[in-house]
């Protein structure tokens, strides 16, 4: 099954207003969570630097059947309806087996 990445930063503005960054991200990694239960394979998570700590962005894979179901269903997550991140989607095609 095709494998999707979205990748995205959070944006300047809500680096510093912890309340709403926080309250999206509670609400994402419920989003994420009620995908697992309907049977979607789904993964997200933050990116952090060589000190462990935060760098304002995540990664998200998901398999989907096909890249507009993958894009229909990511369209969804609270980060992306709240405008929080900058965020870029593509399928990822393995090279090596």
């Amino acid at each position: 099954m095709p494998i999707f990445i979205k990748t995205e930063t959070i944006k300047e503005k809500f680096l510093k207003n912890v309340l709403i960054k926080n309250q999206t991200i509670k609400e994402h990694t419920s989003w994420v969570a009620e995908l697992r239960n309907k049977g979607i394979k789904i993964n997200s998570g933050f990116l952090i630097d060589q000190n462990k700590s935060p760098g304002a962005g995540g990664l998200l894979i998901i398999e989907c059947n096909s890249y507009e179901e993958a894009e229909m269903i990511i369209k969804e997550d609270p980060m992306i309806k709240k405008k929080l991140v900058d965020w870029e989607f593509h399928e990822w095609i393995n090279v090596i087996n």
